[in-house]
């Protein structure tokens, strides 16, 4: 399109929308392309791309969560957060924090199930190719916190072996679209279901570290006795050798700050020692082409 389509389109003024198009050029989400007559003109890249709302590698449903007025206002109170360790800012901003804000507003509980599953185009197809050995052998899988399910829906499909169980909160399976060979579960686990795997996927970093251990344990003593095994998917920090996704991790682990009561994005050193407490005999990390890496944990 044109500067002046464009700008007749959007119902805004040619001259600021050329200097915000000139920034957005930059940054690589759109390119400039000569037009008629020499007028300005801008074509899609791959990036702006990913920015639709449509489209099997869409992230807009990411984008729009973290750019929601309701996500926005707690950095507003990240001091305050700070000066009180373990109320989280959103909490402070709120007046509750955002689970109890999800289940009270399903609009927003909508938004994060939609901003997880675009996650999930990410990071699912990332493990298929990256460590599919990690599938191999088993039956059946938990994904604890699924959401509506989107991991547990391209999992199957990929190793239809593999019997799904979507876990979360009454409140989030209940609008969970029926999925071929994924049973969706609300409340807790029954110790009766014989389980070979158990998955964390974007979970862990919600919550500090007692938390963690608690979960952990739960799901260890779930697999014990079918000599099954755990696997989380979670950004691992890096802190002595940078990778050019250190950026990332860390912008991450400052929304956790702002969003949870204890959560953190976590090094080598500090998934160990969650792991250790929890009872786990050992553990392999699995670098994929992602943010985050599949750690491998074995009761």
């Amino acid at each position: 399109m044109t500067l002046y389509e464009l700008s007749s389109t959007l119902g805004c003024a040619p001259s600021p929308l050329y200097r915000i198009m000139r920034f957005l050029m930059h940054r690589g989400i759109f390119k400039g392309k000569l037009a008629r007559q020499g007028s300005p003109g801008y074509a899609q890249t791959p990036l702006s791309r990913r920015l639709m709302k449509h489209g099997e590698h869409s992230m807009a449903a990411l984008i729009l969560l973290e750019s929601n007025p309701v996500m926005l206002t707690p950095w507003l109170s990240l001091s305050a957060r700070v000066l009180a360790d373990g109320t989280s800012s959103f909490e402070v901003a709120h007046g509750e924090d955002i689970w109890s804000y999800s289940a009270s507003n399903p609009a927003h509980g909508q938004l994060i199930n939609e901003a997880m599953a675009c996650d999930a185009r990410v990071i699912v197809p990332a493990m298929i190719h990256g460590c599919p050995e990690v599938f191999d052998g088993l039956s059946s899988l938990v994904d604890v916190g699924g959401g509506n399910g989107k991991t547990l829906k391209v999992l199957v499909k990929a190793f239809p072996w593999l019997r799904g169980i979507n876990f979360d909160q009454p409140h989030v399976v209940s609008v969970a679209g029926v999925i071929s060979g994924v049973e969706n579960v609300g409340g807790d686990i029954s110790s009766d279901y014989e389980i070979d795997l158990y998955e964390l996927q974007w979970v862990l970093h919600d919550w500090g570290d007692n938390e963690c251990i608690q979960i952990l344990k739960k799901c260890r003593e779930a697999v014990l006795k079918n000599k099954g095994k755990v696997i989380i998917v979670d950004a691992v920090i890096e802190e002595a050798e940078k990778d050019k996704l250190t950026d990332v991790k860390l912008a991450l682990d400052m929304a956790m700050m702002a969003h949870t009561n204890k959560g953190k994005e976590r090094t080598l050193k500090e998934w160990g020692f969650v792991l250790g407490e929890a009872g786990f005999s050992r553990y392999t990390v699995k670098t994929i082409h992602a943010v985050q890496s599949v750690i491998e944990a074995f009761p």
